[in-house]
């Protein structure tokens, strides 16, 4: 069904005004093969609080963004590749009911539904989807997945020291490796990650310790097949304070224009249904 989809003038027409949307701020979306299966708005737990955000499913890829007027202008957009995606589920509690999180190398995030039929049916689609572009490029199911953050409204004290509280002039920071909330004195060295960043992050002290612990063993390996007695180089710390590295995405940053929110996903009112697509 997704094939027959593939080439059809509703589906053009579709992409096409998903592109228009995002304005002149978004990548291009047509590609050819590419469709677009349906769309929601979705709560996702963001730094600051969680805020409501228009997802789109394709195909092959993942799109979300932000709302500035619905189903007309939206903005801060986010690609992800499906085959690299993993979801998880998450329990429910009294304040946080269908929930489930959305797992990649770079970036592990959590979202919720309006109800829990609206989530089956997002996740049932999204892995049906993972499972296809699995199959079509020949990559195994990713393994590796990025840490989300803690919320900050999660903790009022440091994560690490637990004894450092925060507060208007003492900034919350958060580590890159574990996701926790911590002080700037427990997170003043620098690791690179180079799934997540093309130079060095900030990471906690705890995980730094660990990573570097990783990296001198494994650099003590590869010298000692070399030049057996040579010492093993450990990485410096780089230490500083924050230059910028923790603000706030884009994403995150939006308050009051966000707009009025839609107060239930909406899928695509095609003449296929979802549940074509597992047939």
């Amino acid at each position: 069904m997704v094939d027959h989809l593939a080439n059809t003038e509703i589906n053009s027409q579709r992409i096409a005004a998903v592109e228009s949307c995002f304005g002149a701020s978004g990548q291009p979306l047509a590609l050819p093969g590419r469709v677009l299966l349906g769309e929601g708005v979705l709560t996702k737990e963001c730094r600051k609080k969680a805020k409501p955000r228009i997802f789109f499913l394709f195909n092959d890829i993942l799109v979300y963004g932000s709302i500035v007027l619905n189903k007309r202008k939206y903005r801060s957009q986010h690609i992800i590749p499906l085959e690299e995606v993993t979801l998880e589920l998450l329990p429910e509690t009294l304040q946080a009911k269908n929930r489930w999180m959305i797992k990649t190398a770079k970036k592990s995030f959590v979202v919720s539904a309006a109800s829990a039929t609206e989530r089956q049916e997002w996740i049932s689609h999204i892995e049906e989807c993972v499972r296809r572009q699995l199959r079509a490029t020949g990559r195994p199911p990713s393994t590796e997945h990025a840490a989300p953050w803690i919320p900050d409204k999660a903790t009022d004290i440091c994560m690490r020291c637990t004894q450092t509280r925060f507060s208007a002039l003492t900034r919350r920071h958060h580590c890159r490796k574990c996701g926790f909330v911590v002080c700037a004195e427990c997170s003043r060295q620098r690791f690179l990650l180079p799934r997540l960043s093309p130079k060095p992050v900030r990471v906690c002290s705890l995980c730094y310790r660990e990573l570097a612990s990783q990296q001198q063993q494994e650099e003590a390996e590869e010298q000692g097949a070399e030049s057996p007695g040579q010492p093993a180089h450990l990485a410096r710390p780089i230490c500083g304070a924050s230059s910028g590295d923790d603000d706030d995405s884009d994403e995150d940053k939006e308050g009051s224009r966000d707009g009025d929110w839609p107060s239930r996903v909406e899928f695509y009112a095609s003449g296929v249904a979802w549940s074509a697509f597992h047939s």
